[in-house]
């Protein structure tokens, strides 16, 4: 029999963050610190307008672009937040933030284009490229950056073949933002090599030093920007799987062409929730966001009472702590914690190559399981 599978699929490795959550899915007594997930429920007024948008039967198909009260809404929010005007047509609803990227690339890559991929950063990006027939570059980030993206990094990894650059900040797993004055010297770069700039901006509201800049707010960069975005992190709405694109016109048409043939349109029900999130959920965020913030403020001092040494993180909720001084890899590192205190991480090398050395821990968990883990995570350290 023929081969059924296709050359580039069989190259391309398992997300490394799931082996460890298959295994503590089956193991008594385990505290996982591992998902990207917050712990919060939906806010109500949200679950409830998606419970009245079906009982009033709204179980059709939206446009394939998305409900046009929300794309209407998504354009209000970009323009509060970050200043950017967008009209309706220039935004699609996707199923979650995931999906955006991966079209984005299908419809703006041609076999050989590379593309510019920071890492440590969210594990698609790469196989999303390959799948698309372009080539990942990969920039390593560092700690003494603050695992922001510099200009020097930038400018030694561009190519003629370079058309995009993927902007993963706020940034999981580290938790790295990039400030203005930063988004200022990379837009430079941008501009004066032609390229494209794919920014995810998934954490934007989780944000803990000022406010999250865009960098397609820069003079300039609107046209060069797409722009990602969605409802899990912000509004606690990962199941609901919501995201959105704002992009140029001529990549936002090609996008929904993709979209229309392999998905039709985003879930009706999600739309509607969105909308309600959008119109009223800023205070809800605004409370998420505490938490979060006291979290991250208690994890970082017990991470330093018990001797690991972590880079501060100002946005998302992780914090990803070297490993380095134990002379153990990332990966042995991980797995005699879940082995022999029944707490999972994620290796850092999940997130690059460049994560060796390092756990990602999530803190979108309660302070009381929090505490318990990492009492686990002391008992562990001392017995290294």
């Amino acid at each position: 029999m023929r081969e059924p599978l296709s050359k580039m699929i069989k190259t391309i490795p398992p997300s490394g963050i799931r082996k460890f959550f298959d295994i503590v899915s089956e193991m008594e007594d385990a505290i996982s610190l591992g998902v990207g997930e917050p712990d919060f429920d939906t806010p109500w007024h949200i679950r409830e307008e998606g419970i009245y948008s079906l009982e009033q039967g709204r179980t059709f198909y939206t446009s394939n672009a998305g409900l046009k009260e929300l794309k209407e809404e998504i354009s209000r929010y970009l323009k509060r937040s970050q200043g950017i005007q967008y009209p309706a047509e220039d935004i699609l609803v996707t199923v979650g933030g995931s999906e955006a990227i991966d079209i984005a690339l299908r419809a703006m890559l041609d076999p050989g284009d590379e593309v510019l991929i920071p890492q440590p950063s969210y594990v698609s990006y790469e196989p999303c490229t390959l799948l698309a027939n372009g080539k990942p570059v990969i920039i390593q980030l560092k700690e003494e950056n603050d695992f922001r993206l510099t200009k020097e990094e930038l400018l030694e990894a561009v190519t003629e073949k370079t058309k995009i650059l993927v902007l993963p900040f706020p940034n999981n797993p580290t938790g790295a933002i990039m400030e203005k004055k930063d988004l200022e010297e990379i837009a430079e770069v941008i501009i004066e090599k032609d390229l494209f700039v794919i920014s995810d901006e998934i954490y934007s509201e989780l944000t803990y030093s000022g406010k999250h800049i865009s960098i397609a707010s820069l003079p300039g960069m609107q046209e060069r920007t797409i722009l990602i975005n969605g409802f899990s992190k912000a509004y606690a709405m990962t199941g609901w799987r919501l995201g959105y694109a704002a992009a140029p016109r001529v990549i936002i048409e090609q996008m929904i062409k993709i979209h229309q043939f392999a998905i039709m349109c985003a879930p009706t029900t999600s739309q509607y929730a969105a909308l309600e999130a959008l119109r009223k959920g800023d205070a809800d965020v605004k409370k998420m966001k505490e938490s979060y913030d006291k979290r991250r403020r208690f994890l970082l001092n017990e991470l330093k009472r018990i001797g690991l040494d972590c880079f501060t993180p100002y946005g998302a909720f992780y914090a990803f702590p070297s490993i380095k001084k134990f002379n153990m890899t990332s990966d042995e590192f991980a797995e005699r914690l879940l082995k022999e205190q029944k707490v999972a991480v994620v290796p850092g090398t999940a997130f690059g190559a460049c994560g060796e050395g390092f756990l990602r821990i999530s803190y979108a968990y309660s302070i009381e399981d929090l505490k318990v883990a990492l009492g686990r995570i002391e008992e562990f350290i001392k017995s290294l």
